[in-house]
């Protein structure tokens, strides 16, 4: 009960001035003051006992209004110039309060000076309480100060910037330290907080950072193509706060502030030697931040956002999202499109017109005329990727050589001819020589009379002469008409033959 309610109260019942200035702890002459007050005032006591405790303090201590005070009339018409000044560089309150003061050398001290000039700032920017719903927005933001890694390589200190993304229903917050603010690293990491969360919320409400809004507008900003296609595959939104008005998402602005406190001053004295492990240690402090509980409240974040937020998220795509990146190229005379630093085959027949290229991390996606013609496995470096299909029959054909496609080859037409390829393939040599001799030898075939050629490759492997020119000639001089050599006789016995036995015996005799 109201100190002067109890004082009134015991003044009715009778109690002398003295025995209430001791039972309530005050002096008489202040229980005299106020007494008179209500002698000298038009309520009766009963009407200022029904009044609540506020008002009736504000009957008997109406204060000085400072809108009586002469001076509160200048200054308040200086106001908004003081107010545009400060938005000056190197302009301070201290400074304006000078120029007031010197200009009216009577007026308030800096103290009322800049009383007044709060109460005028914050009467024009009031903040409003937003009532956030279960699972409807995200807030994102990169916290202002980086963490840090050392290679174990070169011993560089190689900073990060730090994700931080926030549901405001249930303040459950996530870190994460990524290689740079990028549209790819800031995709990646957003990605991993919606794992993390196990959900998707309505909106995703970023800063107008580039990696996600490439022109910042009040109304109708225009949204980076990637981020995009990010929303579209994960079923949300983007609605990025409005500029430089921080207070959109408030709720992350402050977990950058427990950020701060319960990570990177947790983690200041570690050492970590790659990315992975220095996200090993965020998550851990991040993790013993969701579970402490909150002020005034009975439950911890992560208890929030298990029970009452995370079953309104959406479910998460069964895969997860690549950057899309796309280019327009022209097909060379090699039927190759080049895309950073890599070749890729298209159909030959492309040859010569500009295609669209769509390429991710792991595959690269070839339009023409409205239809894709090609893909292939993303690879990095230099180099060419081809697939048979796409080439010429004359490129399949050449590509296709081998031994055993000559071998197959000659076995369906001739066996004299597969003997002989084979016999060639045997021998050592240079591939491309052997290759270029059995297509000699296959035309050869096809322009001879097939019994002709058989015979001269099987006079050709007789005499041991494997070669394209050898069986040309064979057939080109008849040769393969000529009888084979008779075969050589043994030599008739003699009685005039010594024999071995005799020039043995002759140099024992020496």
């Amino acid at each position: 009960m109201s100190q002067i309610k109890q004082l009134l109260r015991l003044h009715r019942q009778g109690m002398p001035v003295k025995r209430i200035a001791r039972t309530l702890g005050i002096s008489r002459n202040t229980v005299k003051s106020y007494l008179r007050k209500v002698s000298e005032g038009t309520q009766r006591m009963e009407d200022l006992l029904a009044l609540d405790n506020p008002v009736l303090e504000a009957h008997f201590h109406a204060g000085n209004p400072a809108y009586k005070d002469p001076r509160y009339a200048h200054l308040v018409s200086k106001l908004p110039y003081y107010e545009k000044e400060l938005k000056r560089t190197g302009v301070t309150r201290e400074l304006l309060w000078e120029e007031y003061i010197a200009g009216c050398p009577d007026g308030y001290s800096y103290t009322q000076f800049c009383f007044h000039l709060r109460q005028r700032m914050a009467s024009i920017n009031p903040t409003m309480v937003l009532e956030h719903r279960a699972g409807e927005k995200l807030f994102i933001d990169f916290a202002g100060k980086t963490l840090s890694y050392i290679d174990r390589d070169t011993g560089e200190e190689i900073s990060c910037p730090v994700l931080v993304a926030c549901l405001p229903f249930s303040d459950y917050a996530f870190a994460m330290a990524v290689p740079s603010q990028g549209t790819e690293d800031f995709l990646h990491g957003l990605e991993c907080c919606l794992r993390h969360l196990g959900g998707v919320p309505q909106a995703l409400v970023p800063d107008n950072l580039k990696a996600a809004v490439e022109r910042a507008d009040r109304y109708e900003p225009t949204i980076n193509r990637t981020m995009e296609e990010f929303a579209n595959h994960y079923g949300t939104v983007v609605v990025p706060a409005r500029a430089r008005k921080p207070q959109d998402k408030a709720s992350v602005e402050n977990q950058v502030k427990n950020v701060y406190t319960r990570v990177f001053a947790k983690l200041r004295n570690r050492r970590f030697f790659d990315l992975a492990s220095l996200n090993t240690a965020i998550a851990e402090r991040m993790a013993a931040h969701n579970q402490t509980r909150m002020q005034k409240k009975p439950y911890c974040r992560l208890e929030r956002f298990r029970n009452a937020e995370k079953p309104r998220l959406s479910p998460l795509p069964p895969e997860g999202f690549q950057v899309v990146r796309y280019a327009k190229r022209k097909v060379g005379q090699n039927n190759y499109v080049l895309v950073e630093g890599h070749s890729y085959s298209v159909p030959f027949h492309y040859i010569g017109q500009h295609v669209q290229v769509a390429y991710t991390r792991s595959m690269v996606r070839i339009y023409a005329e409205g239809k894709q013609v090609a893909a292939h496995t993303r690879k990095f470096g230099g180099g060419y990727t081809a697939v048979k299909e796409h080439l010429s029959s004359q490129h399949r054909y050449y590509l296709g050589r081998s031994p055993d496609y000559f071998i197959e080859r000659a076995e369906k037409l001739c066996p004299q001819l597969h003997k002989l390829i084979k016999l060639i393939f045997g021998q050592p040599g240079y591939p491309e020589n052997q290759y270029r001799t059995c297509e000699g030898l296959l035309r050869l075939y096809r322009q001879s009379d097939p019994h002709d050629f058989a015979r001269a490759c099987t006079v050709a492997m007789e005499y041991g002469m494997l070669s394209y020119k050898k069986v040309e000639g064979i057939i080109k001089s008849g040769a393969q008409h000529a009888q084979p050599p008779a075969q050589d006789k043994p030599l008739p016995g003699h009685g005039n033959i010594r024999g071995r036995d005799y020039y043995v015996q002759a140099r024992m005799d020496i």
